[in-house]
């Protein structure tokens, strides 16, 4: 046990996010995501929703302030404009973190595949929520 530690950031969470070098990237997936398959390290929060992955990981990660897309979100297939509720709340806690500057991006569904397959790690969580997936490329602590 910790003091002022999440229980949500277990030991494996943690080492992860401690491991991670500047412009390293870790993905947040909802349960449809195939995460066993995609090859990076499997980190499960099966009783988690994909907001409370990324509320806990951003208090404790910082995001890279070098690079517009810090924070990548799956597209709608067929609908790329199209706003999922999820996507709102994904940006609230952005905001909260990390301040306004942050801007959540959003990337085609196979091309965010690709990229999760080269994160250092996946957080697979019991997202039921469609399209509750996100990236994100951790910066400096100044």
């Amino acid at each position: 046990m910790l003091k002022n530690l999440d229980p949500l950031l277990t030991p494996e969470l943690l080492s992860a996010l401690r491991a991670m070098g500047h412009g390293d990237e870790i993905v947040i997936v909802d349960a449809n995501f195939p995460a066993q398959s995609t090859g990076p390290k499997l980190i499960r929060l099966d009783a988690v929703s994909a907001t409370q992955a990324l509320d806990v990981i951003l208090k404790v990660l910082p995001l890279d302030d070098f690079v517009p897309d810090a924070c990548v979100r799956m597209e709608v297939v067929g609908d790329p404009k199209s706003e999922q509720p999820i996507f709102e709340e994904f940006r609230e806690l952005i905001a909260s973190h990390e301040g306004a500057t942050f801007k959540l991006h959003s990337m085609e569904r196979q091309a965010f595949y690709e990229r999760a397959r080269r994160c250092f790690a996946i957080v697979a969580t019991g997202e039921r929520r469609l399209y509750g997936n996100i990236i994100l490329k951790k910066g400096v602590i100044r």
